[in-house]
């Protein structure tokens, strides 16, 4: 099979650091977005990156230049044809993932794999808007891409053990370390992130304590990096109240229900850190 060029579906966030790390490892790269504005803000963050990397002298001016060179940029999916493997890191709504997902099936040379970086939608649901189940793939990667060691791969009932050997070996040559589970709500990530998150949002919100608190006793407690209050504001609590919405209905387990609250600051736009409020103000 072999993996050469990469393209790179989605130019936000998670799209231009997968780009950033592919590129980085010596794969060519080609970035898609749906307007000239997506692709060209994501290869600004990309140069702002690579130049901090620079400066603290974890990789040289030489390497950071070949690493740009390795990308190209585009604004329509048929850039995608010659790729042999595609990596989608757009929006987490399930219609759109499906509908992209079936057409990158027509554009695609049959042989390419197809890998999602979906933090909760179902790779067989994903793969079941394809002609080739076995050779769709979850790749979900952690943010900010650039720094987190770890790529989740999820394996669909019918992804080939080849295609899962090619992206553990992608990933270990980015510099991840690949971790495999078999397709479920949630995945593992998630599915125990999520509920800890939403655990946080009751004690909030039955009065047990104010955020300070919460947040500072699972990071001086549990050595945890970061408070899951604080987490849930750098996820996006839009996000983490889908991916709730997505274990209740998957596991039909009321303990995976989302808190009101969270319901509550969804609707009043309290996203967190892209909204500049949630259980904090930035």
């Amino acid at each position: 099979m072999g993996i050469k060029k990469i393209a790179v579906l989605g130019a936000g966030q998670m799209g231009n650091g997968i780009t950033q790390v592919a590129a980085c490892a010596g794969y060519k790269v080609v970035m898609i977005d749906i307007n000239q504005e997506y692709v060209d803000n994501g290869v600004a963050t990309i140069n702002k990156s690579l130049s901090k990397l620079v400066a603290k002298e974890r990789m040289t001016q030489d390497e950071a230049n070949k690493a740009i060179d390795r990308i190209s940029i585009s604004i329509v999916r048929d850039a995608a044809a010659d790729a042999d493997l595609v990596i989608e890191a757009i929006p987490e709504i399930p219609d759109l993932k499906f509908s992209t997902f079936a057409e990158l099936d027509q554009i695609c040379k049959p042989e390419a794999i197809l890998a999602s970086n979906t933090s909760s939608i179902s790779i067989n649901d994903i793969a079941n808007s394809t002609n080739r189940p076995d050779k769709v793939i979850g790749m979900h990667f952690m943010n900010p891409v650039p720094i987190m060691k770890l790529v989740e791969i999820i394996n669909g009932s019918e992804t080939s053990e080849q295609v899962t050997n090619e992206i553990i070996k992608a990933s270990e040559v980015m510099g991840k370390i690949p971790l495999c589970c078999n397709d479920s709500p949630g995945f593992v990530s998630n599915r125990i992130l999520c509920p800890m998150i939403n655990e946080a949002i009751l004690t909030l919100q039955e009065g047990v304590a104010e955020p300070e608190s919460i947040d500072g006793i699972m990071k001086l407690g549990m050595n945890h990096p970061i408070g899951p209050l604080a987490l849930s504001d750098l996820i996006g609590n839009d996000t983490v109240l889908h991916i709730m919405n997505v274990l209740h209905q998957g596991l039909s387990d009321d303990k995976y229900a989302p808190a009101e609250l969270l319901i509550k600051m969804v609707k009043e736009g309290k996203l967190g850190r892209k909204s500049g409020e949630g259980f904090y103000k930035y």
